[in-house]
């Protein structure tokens, strides 16, 4: 009898225990899940203020939003209120409101250094820097202007050479090869810097001078020194880098699709941002055959002139390139459709606040408008305004750029 009632209660303690751990198990996965369920918010304008709960961001007073970074759904949401604050417009595909597109497209582009108007001066000699009549950069220098003044022992053991030539000839005359003498060891003097008046100077006072000034060859700007005075430099040695402003390289950026319209030495418009009233004529030079990395983008280039150097590298410009007109209703404003080195994309309404991207490929354009040749269809609902403030709002909330597949 005792050992019925020993067992029953063995079996009554292992019960309670396998009670205590299911309740526990359970209680820990609906702590997961409850964990897995929690929503996080963001402020729209100060990314780093991220709350487990609504409410408004403690920097700017904005209400914050739901941060989906992890969230597969390529759509995003924004609600009446917020649409209209963003001033977010559609239009629908096919409804006639599509406008033809002129046969004049903008090409983007930007004013880059000409490398051929670039030039570098080095040490002839090696020595000491004397004096730097140059010392910073940005200096506008013409030809001939003294640049720095060397002093070289090299240089003096030259002129002394010349000398003992010179007198040797004078002993000499007539002799061919006292003759070759004088015009080796000139040609070496002239060769290290010195120039025919500061030879025929040391002819005259037969006096060697182990200072040598340096001029400049040509024109130009100081856009790098390399040396400070009383420096030692080596023969070869880069002394200063000068760059000429008179001509400046265009380059611009051009899709696939824009290639088939250009070809080598073709004439094209361009205008400098700031200076419409000045339409410049640009010769395609070159035509890069291959894409840039990471984008779909290629670049054409050419060149213009820079009248006064009024124009500085890294101005804007933009490119007109002629084309057939296109007529159709496949055709949106300029501002529907987000262009960079990810490709090309507009935004479709897909419900009452929702919001989808979409790839697009896209032709011919101009300043107002551009042809869509595939991606969206007839019936589609597009956002004409606004669209960038989803492409942000989409990039804050998900973390990731819109066409990316993950």
């Amino acid at each position: 009898m005792k050992g019925i009632k020993y067992i029953i209660s063995i079996f009554i303690l292992f019960s309670l225990i396998v009670g205590v751990v299911a309740c526990s198990g359970e209680k820990k996965t609906e702590e997961k899940s409850a964990e897995a369920k929690q929503q996080t918010f963001t402020c729209p304008m100060h990314p780093q203020v991220i709350k487990h709960e609504m409410g408004t961001c403690p920097i700017c007073a904005m209400d914050l939003v739901p941060f989906e970074k992890n969230s597969d759904d390529k759509s995003i949401k924004l609600d009446a209120q917020r649409q209209l604050l963003a001033n977010i417009k559609t239009i629908r595909i096919g409804d006639g409101e599509n406008g033809d597109i002129s046969n004049q497209s903008v090409l983007n582009g930007r004013l880059v250094i000409d490398p051929q108007q670039s030039n570098y001066i080095s040490a002839k000699v090696a020595g000491r820097i004397e004096e730097l009549f140059v010392r910073e950069t940005g200096v506008v220098i013409s030809k001939g202007q003294p640049l720095y003044k060397l002093y070289s022992e090299q240089l003096a053991t030259l002129q002394q050479e010349y000398l003992m030539a010179l007198a040797q000839q004078k002993q000499f005359a007539g002799d061919k090869l006292e003759q070759q003498l004088v015009s080796s060891a000139k040609q070496k003097l002239l060769l290290y810097g010195q120039t025919e008046a500061q030879l025929q100077k040391l002819n005259k006072t037969q006096q060697k001078n182990p200072y040598v000034t340096v001029f400049a060859t040509q024109g130009g700007t100081v856009a790098e020194l390399s040396i400070t005075q009383g420096q030692y430099v080596a023969e070869g040695s880069p002394i200063m880098r000068l760059e000429g402003y008179g001509k400046l390289w265009v380059e611009v950026d051009v899709y696939p699709n824009e290639m088939q319209q250009i070809k080598q030495g073709q004439a094209l418009k361009v205008v400098v941002d700031g200076w419409e009233d000045q339409a410049q004529t640009m010769k395609v030079d070159f035509i890069n055959p291959s894409l840039q990395a990471g984008t779909q983008l290629t670049q054409i280039r050419g060149s213009i002139a820079n009248p006064n150097g009024q124009w500085q590298a890294g101005l804007q410009v933009k490119v007109m390139l002629t084309s057939q007109a296109v007529s159709g209703e496949m055709n949106l404003p300029i501002d529907a459709v987000i262009r960079d080195g990810k490709g090309q994309h507009v935004w479709i309404k897909t419900g009452k606040d929702s919001f989808e991207p979409m790839s697009v490929s896209t032709g011919k354009a101009n300043g107002n408008s551009i042809n869509i040749t595939s991606g969206i269809a007839t019936g589609d609902e597009v956002v004409v305004t606004g669209a960038y403030l989803l492409y942000s709002e989409y990039v804050l909330k998900r973390g990731k750029h819109p066409l990316d597949k993950s």
